[in-house]
């Protein structure tokens, strides 16, 4: 398959095959005139230069990125603000309008329920760096396209035609992964309807927040399979729900229904099947109404002071962090509202 990415430059690039491409391509539509190089040159060079600000590049992994319509209460408008782009086995989608600065990051690979293979290991990363790299993005949204499902864990199909090496060089790079996700300097919500199991329960560990229908499970299967979880699950599992919980749960394999994941801590909300995207989105609104700065600080207090350090050097982490807000546009735009009684209108500066 023929991958591309579109690139843009301020020259045109004029070839022979370049024209021959844009000849054949199906969406051109270019009349018939003789097939030589250069008597195809002048008509479709005109092509070329109506549209000299794409080039196509090939590149390792598949990305697409077009328009869409997004919907708001049951409209639809065109905005430049809301896009999708495609990885392989993984969509981006950045909102707009009340929803804007809210990227949702679906898994899209029906076929085998969101089985991790090594290629949505490679668009997860893909997805990761381009969150990293956008600062109009301020919360993060990860969900599942897949019906009753959120992820199934590592596809053991392709596991299995792997060898050693290979095993341990994929779980290293699913690892590096989800620990990128949990390093994002932004709020990552983890939307689970159905199952979330292996890899899946660890990618919803690496969030900040849990969000989960009714109908969810989760289970660290390993275990039954002579393995452990080896993607941050035998860490973050008991740093959530604590150490004795976390032996039982991977001990015994056996899988937690949605409402018991919510009594021992697992998961923050659990509502109705079918709801907990819009659950999520709300608290995702939520976020987007404060100081987009000071989430980024406090998320960065609490996770270096918790998870890295004693308490002491914790309060230190705290200090420096909230010295970092202290000349802030946002903070004075905070008080003035305050002030003059109305909304603040923070620009993450």
């Amino acid at each position: 398959m023929s991958r591309f990415r579109i690139l843009f430059s301020r020259r045109p690039r004029y070839s022979e095959a370049a024209a021959r491409f844009v000849h054949n391509g199906r969406a051109w539509r270019c009349p018939p005139h003789p097939s030589s190089p250069a008597a195809m040159a002048a008509p479709c060079y005109s092509r070329l230069l109506f549209c000299r600000t794409l080039i196509l590049q090939t590149v390792p992994n598949p990305v697409r990125l077009e328009r869409r319509l997004a919907s708001d209460s049951g409209k639809t408008f065109r905005t430049p603000a809301c896009f999708h782009l495609f990885y392989l086995e993984v969509n981006l989608h950045l909102m707009a309008d009340r929803f804007s600065g809210i990227m949702d990051l679906k898994l899209e690979r029906a076929d085998a329920k969101n089985a991790i293979s090594k290629e949505m290991v490679r668009g997860l990363q893909s997805a990761i760096e381009e969150i990293d790299k956008d600062s109009s993005v301020k919360v993060v949204l990860i969900s599942s396209s897949v019906p009753r499902v959120f992820c199934a864990g590592a596809d053991l199909k392709e596991r299995r035609l792997m060898t050693a090496s290979e095993i341990k060089q994929f779980v290293n790079s699913l690892r590096s992964t989800f620990s990128s996700l949990e390093a994002l300097a932004i709020p990552t919500i983890a939307v689970i309807e159905g199952a979330a199991l292996g890899g899946g329960l660890e990618m919803a560990l690496s969030c900040d927040l849990r969000v989960c229908g009714e109908d969810a499970t989760f289970s660290m299967p390993e275990t039954g399979l002579a393995i452990i979880p080896g993607a941050g699950g035998t860490q973050r599992l008991p740093r959530i729900v604590g150490i004795s919980v976390a032996k039982e749960l991977i001990f015994t394999a056996r899988r937690c229904p949605g409402r018991e994941a919510l009594s021992i801590g697992l998961v923050n909300y659990c509502v109705p099947a079918g709801s907990a995207y819009n659950k999520a989105l709300q608290i995702a609104r939520d976020m987007n109404d404060k100081g987009p700065l000071a989430i980024k600080m406090a998320k960065k207090a609490i996770d270096e002071g918790m998870l890295q350090v004693d308490f002491s050097s914790a309060m230190s982490i705290e200090g420096d962090c909230y010295g970092q807000l202290l000349h802030s546009q946002d903070r004075l735009e905070g008080l003035a509202a305050f002030a003059e009684k109305r909304k603040a209108q923070y620009a993450g500066k």
